[in-house]
């Protein structure tokens, strides 16, 4: 399975070096793609339409990234895997990382966003940060931090995430209500 991630890994970091402006594209989106994504997700906190249950599709959304994240941290405990550059794999483009590689908090960042917004019924709205997420993704992989089972893993973190929150954080609740109601 690790030759197959690793291929995988290498092909399409193989592609960097051939244009400086995808290079530059995509460090760029490795960088700032997910704070992006952030301020996408909390400039939808003024819709005016169903403001109560938009608002608290957007809480759902915004602990779904934050426990995807603590997830993460939780794997790592357990699971130490060698960042691709380092195991010759890949040629990197960015500064390098002093953390584990596995899983990729950035697709678990990014894919938690378009997660919570599925599994909440937004779901073109969760189609636009997902085209986003993939993006971002790819540019982990581009740039030579990331393997592809890395961000593959990220994004099902990001998945039982979302899913824990959609089952835990009730919409009317005594939090929910409360938060929903800020600004």
């Amino acid at each position: 399975m690790y030759e197959l991630d690793a291929a995988a890994t290498h092909a399409i970091n193989s592609l960097a070096g051939a244009s400086t402006a995808i290079d530059a594209l995509m460090i760029w989106t490795s960088a700032i793609g997910v704070p992006i994504l952030v301020l996408a997700v909390a400039g939808q906190w003024w819709v005016r339409n169903e403001r109560a249950h938009t608002r608290h599709v957007l809480i759902a959304t915004g602990f779904s990234f934050l426990a995807g994240l603590a997830l993460n941290q939780f794997i790592l405990l357990f699971a130490h895997r060698m960042r691709p550059y380092d195991a010759g794999v890949t040629h990197l483009l960015i500064a390098a990382s002093p953390d584990y590689s596995f899983p990729s908090d950035h697709a678990t960042a990014s894919f938690a966003i378009p997660a919570a917004l599925l599994l909440h019924g937004f779901r073109r709205r969760s189609l636009a940060f997902l085209a986003a997420a993939l993006l971002i993704a790819f540019s982990r992989v581009y740039v030579g931090t990331h393997y592809l089972g890395d961000v593959l893993g990220g994004a099902a973190t990001a998945l039982v995430a979302a899913a824990l929150v959609c089952r835990f954080h009730r919409e009317g609740s005594r939090l929910d209500g409360l938060l929903t109601r800020i600004w």
